[in-house]
């Protein structure tokens, strides 16, 4: 662990990050990491950062809002209601998995399992509820999966995000690992999330603007332009190392649940608004 918080410290004077993600509490991170943008941003109310580059960018902003009459997810979030409330063989929903039957609880995930000792996201309960209840598990990336995922994030709709990272060495050791994944470079261009979305966040990469930290989890799944359809935060992950040449991890897999942990604890605070639409 202290060889990662070195690791941390020189990564977070060569992109001039907040101090307190060289270390310290989650609690610490979090506020230092809305300081640090509300300086970067001072213009932008702090609620705004959930909707990432249109918090920065006029024109986009307005080509944004006009597609919300008709939003291009509708339609797969209906589907995911119809899957989300269709009996599996045995009789039984997905409400039965989930507590208050699977309704505005997006806010809670992803969350640290003390008994199974992992980081469980949305998603990965999703499966593991199928997989309860006799059922196959579902591609994680996009599909049906994403379809109920959305529709799961839409019951909660303007909730608070309400990450927990509980007094427990295994809960902060994947919180660590979280943030350790998001702050090292990686792949050919040798760049990290950070590099992006910390150093970089209203610039443009090519025809990409690029967005904060803040407030990026609260807005999936996203319908992307680019994909035509709806995707997961796993998908957007691969995505990612995919554009600075690194091998993507899979979906679900140890690294990214806890990245997904990290990050999300970021936004607490801040209202859920997925489904939502990206370019």
């Amino acid at each position: 662990m202290l060889k990662a918080k070195i690791i941390l410290v020189a990564l977070g004077a060569a992109l001039a990050v907040p101090q307190a993600l060289a270390g310290s509490t989650p609690e610490e991170d979090r506020k230092e990491t809305v300081e640090y943008f509300k300086q970067m941003f001072p213009d932008v109310a702090i609620e705004e950062f959930v909707n990432g580059q249109y918090a920065l960018d006029e024109d986009r902003r307005s080509q944004w809002e006009s597609m919300q009459d008709f939003p291009p997810y509708e339609f797969a979030v209906a589907e995911g209601q119809e899957m989300f409330e269709t009996p599996f063989a045995n009789g039984k929903t997905y409400a039965s998995c989930f507590d208050n039957g699977g309704i505005g609880i997006r806010q809670n995930y992803p969350y640290f399992d003390a008994g199974k000792n992992e980081v469980i996201t949305l998603e990965l309960a999703i499966n593991r509820c199928r997989e309860a209840n006799g059922e196959k598990p579902l591609g994680w990336k996009k599909g049906a999966i994403a379809s109920i995922s959305a529709y799961m994030a839409s019951t909660s709709q303007g909730k608070p995000i309400n990450i927990k990272v509980p007094d427990d060495p295994d809960a902060m050791a994947a919180y660590q690992d979280g943030k350790e994944f998001y702050y090292s470079r990686r792949g050919q261009l040798n760049f990290s999330c950070a590099s992006c979305h910390v150093q970089n966040p209203g610039k443009w990469i090519r025809a990409d603007l690029l967005s904060p930290t803040l407030g990026q989890p609260a807005n999936f799944p996203v319908h992307r332009s680019k994909w035509g359809e709806l995707g997961t935060l796993h998908r957007r992950f691969a995505g990612c190392n995919n554009n600075v040449r690194a091998e993507p991890l899979p979906a679900q897999s140890e690294e990214y649940r806890n990245l997904e942990y990290f990050l999300t604890y970021m936004s607490n605070g801040l209202p859920v608004v997925g489904p939502a639409t990206r370019p």
